[in-house]
């Protein structure tokens, strides 16, 4: 089976420093794929190039076994209606309602009529649990209703491919959970693939197929749940185990 997500030994470089070097990644139809590692380290760039947002300064990055530089600009926009993005702080529109929020990429994106985009975007507000919001702007419902919308809002051209930038970022415990548990039940629904950014590594073991970690420009595959768990590598085993001391921390002030 051919990689739905191919990175070939992608490189990014700004100001002559390299953020990302030599990567490479493929991801199958249908696969979970977690991405961790410290901040700052490039993960949401890597999102960023799947999504053709950023090009790489080498190296090629294919989307159903394509290059985003050799598509028509008609092509990335059918491309591009494929996927789905949730942002690190959702990007909402403050000064639309939770369903408008959906409905503004229906109506830009879809021939469907009024009543249609209302009926999807009821569907999808449903989907993740927060109908009774449709009217509320963002600023009046909560942190974890939020996310929820975003998801709703990245789902709504249903998607084939959904990058999540660390969807439980600032929730609880409890909630983060939840969202995890919606989006591998929306996954499976719309048997989508999806690239899911989280340092929180009991989310990452709920929802992963396979997990990365990127780590000094370089992408480190630590495998399935099991095989991270056990990865061989002192950096990946600081970051999944939260110590102290280790590569993560030994150039950084001991006085944070």
């Amino acid at each position: 089976m051919n990689p739905l997500i191919e990175l070939r030994n992608v490189s990014v470089r700004f100001d002559d420093q390299d953020v990302l070097k030599n990567v490479a990644l493929a991801i199958q139809p249908g696969e979970s794929f977690g991405l961790m590692g410290p901040s700052g380290q490039g993960k949401t760039l890597l999102l960023k190039l799947i999504a053709g947002l950023v090009e790489p300064t080498s190296g090629e990055v294919l989307i159903e076994g394509r290059t985003w530089k050799e598509r028509s600009d008609g092509d990335k926009l059918v491309l591009l209606k494929k996927m789905g993005m949730l942002f690190q702080k959702n990007a909402l529109f403050d000064s639309l309602t939770c369903l408008e929020n959906i409905s503004f990429a229906l109506r830009e994106n879809t021939k469907n009529t009024e009543q249609e985009i209302t009926e999807i975007g009821e569907h999808y507000l449903n989907a993740v649990g927060i109908s009774h919001a449709r009217n509320l702007y963002p600023d009046e419902i909560s942190g974890g209703m939020q996310k929820r919308l975003g998801i709703a809002r990245a789902l709504a051209l249903d998607p084939k491919i959904v990058l999540y930038d660390d969807p439980t970022a600032g929730l609880d415990p409890i909630t983060s959970k939840k969202i995890i548990e919606l989006i591998a039940d929306l996954k499976t629904k719309n048997k989508s693939t999806i690239v899911v950014i989280s340092n929180d590594m009991n989310r990452i073991y709920q929802i992963a197929d396979q997990i990365g970690m990127v780590y000094h420009t370089n992408l480190i595959l630590t495998g399935s749940v099991e095989e991270t768990k056990k990865f061989n590598h002192p950096a990946v085993q600081q970051f999944i185990k939260g110590d102290i001391n280790g590569p993560l921390t030994a150039n950084r002030s001991q006085d944070l």
